[in-house]
């Protein structure tokens, strides 16, 4: 069983959709217990940082995902909100990855929204994807380059495109709607 945090944030029921091509069982929840007691967590989102970590908070949801042993994947507004701080409304984070997330510079169109080459692998999650393959992603916030950085987007300026530190995992652009390059992702991820 997998756990979709439900937290009032945007893409829960895309990333659910994801999952049914594969025969994945899962199913939405600010649940404790089912939480705990999953599989795998899967912490995706849509949204503004600060409003969405004042909802974390109010349903425990922020003490409680650092805590996880099983398998948890953050994506996009999920990966920055794992990390320790936002620029996005001066938000503090989980602090599961120690790294700010900061606004893109100006220097070029913002937010980053489209297709774009992620390269530089290092993590198991990316078991049989091609170096150099295309994802899709919409961001303003960008979580800076680090030793958890498990691979990279050059976008105005090169970032973290995906994390990893233990049993987290966490992406900046959307498995879900990165066609097949994602589907696989996820599925890795499902292996895990």
């Amino acid at each position: 069983m997998i756990a979709i945090i439900k937290y009032n944030g945007g893409n829960v029921s895309s990333v659910q959709n994801a999952l049914n091509r594969f025969g994945a069982e899962s199913i939405i929840t600010d649940d404790f217990e089912l939480i705990k007691n999953a599989d795998k967590v899967i912490f995706p989102g849509v949204g503004e940082a600060s409003s969405t970590m004042k909802i974390l908070k109010e349903k425990g949801l922020d003490q409680l995902i650092p805590t996880l042993k099983q398998p948890v994947l953050g994506i996009c507004l999920g990966m920055q909100l794992m990390c320790k701080n936002n620029e996005e409304g001066n938000t503090v984070g989980m602090g599961i990855f120690d790294l700010s997330v900061k606004k893109f510079p100006a220097k070029d169109i913002v937010p980053h929204m489209g297709w774009n080459t992620i390269s530089g692998f290092n993590s198991t999650i990316y078991s049989g994807i091609k170096e150099e393959s295309d994802v899709y992603f919409v961001h303003s916030f960008y979580c800076e380059l680090s030793e958890d950085t498990s691979s990279i987007c050059d976008y105005i300026l090169p970032f973290s495109a995906s994390l990893q530190k233990d049993n987290f995992y966490a992406m900046q652009f959307h498995p879900e709607k990165s066609g097949e390059i994602g589907s696989r992702l996820l599925q890795n991820f499902l292996k895990l």
